[in-house]
């Protein structure tokens, strides 16, 4: 049910789901009680679901299991890049965006969603028909988010009153009891942007194979690794119980967030390093540059590279 980057085709097959059906796609589904809601009621849809926040995606993983749902699948991670590699063009049947953070200070108006650029890549993905509800209590996110979709070209905006059923989150429910308006918008796709806009570009493992002695690593300084489109930043250092070395790394690049281990382990042929299988990453431009920057740094600790694959 939890989709897995490093280990998930790019978009994923059909079979992914247990059945075929039109796919509807909810941003920021919290606790999952929408997402739940409308699993029932539509059983012929498939739902890919996007959370941010590692906690409601454990919350609403326990709500999906405990209610037996078989057409849900949820990503954690960033709605940009799972719209982008987890959707194939032209498949998307409805999206569902319920109150999402409205960034309301002007100067964080770059943080927000349903920007311009975002209704245009968003245009590749859903069908002819398709549409995007956004339900929020946000008077002025809600004006934002018309005149964005308008100045697309790309879609067309109707705003009737918010459905009942979503008015029973989480959130809607507690803004219920202060009083607060809500607010619905309709955009439904009339064009569709002729930029391409293909999945993020996967890498073979990068590693090398490297002898000689490794350093004993008593203290680490942050390494910050600049590449094109984002930052790798190797933080800590650890001992394994082989006698090699794994390094956290924080890799952000492309609408994808990682945190993954590098390691420079014993081998057969001196010492492995590279990117850890661990957590089942996703190989990026970003981690090639991280273990480029490893393997140079071990080599100057006196190590030798004897073969580079990256």
């Amino acid at each position: 049910m939890l989709l897995h980057p490093g280990s998930t085709e790019f978009p994923p097959p059909p079979a992914l789901y247990p059945q075929e059906g039109p796919l509807v796609l909810e941003v920021g589904f919290g606790d999952g009680r929408f997402t739940s809601q409308i699993a029932q009621q539509h059983p012929e849809w498939n739902i890919l679901g996007v959370e941010r926040s590692a906690g409601s995606v454990s919350r609403a993983l326990r709500r999906f299991r405990r209610e037996g749902l078989r057409n849900v699948r949820v990503y954690h991670g960033e709605a940009t890049f799972a719209l982008r590699n987890l959707v194939a063009p032209g498949r998307l049947y409805r999206v569902y965006v319920n109150f999402p953070d409205p960034w309301p200070k002007a100067k964080h108006e770059e943080h927000r969603l349903l920007q311009r650029a975002f209704f245009r890549r968003l245009s590749t993905r859903l069908q002819d028909s398709g549409a995007l509800w956004l339900t929020t209590d946000h008077l002025e996110y809600w004006q934002f988010a018309q005149n964005e979709a308008q100045a697309s070209g790309l879609f067309a905006v109707e705003t009737p009153p918010p459905p009942e059923s979503h008015l029973r989150t989480k959130y809607a429910l507690k803004w219920k009891t202060q009083g607060r308006s809500f607010y619905h918008a309709v955009f439904s796709k009339i064009g569709q942007d002729p930029t391409p806009w293909p999945p993020l570009e996967r890498y073979p493992m990068p590693h090398a194979l490297m002898q000689g002695t490794l350093p004993q690593i008593a203290v680490f300084e942050k390494a910050v690794v600049r590449f094109e489109g984002g930052t790798a930043v190797l933080t800590e250092v650890a001992r394994t119980l082989e006698g090699g070395y794994y390094f956290l790394t924080h890799v952000s690049e492309e609408d994808l967030v990682q945190d993954l281990l590098l390691e420079a382990r014993p081998s057969s042929h001196g010492f492995y390093v590279g990117l850890s299988r661990f957590g089942a990453p996703l190989s990026t431009l970003g981690v090639k540059a991280a273990v480029e920057w490893l393997v140079g740094w071990l080599e100057a600790q006196g190590l030798q590279t004897l073969q580079r694959s990256y």
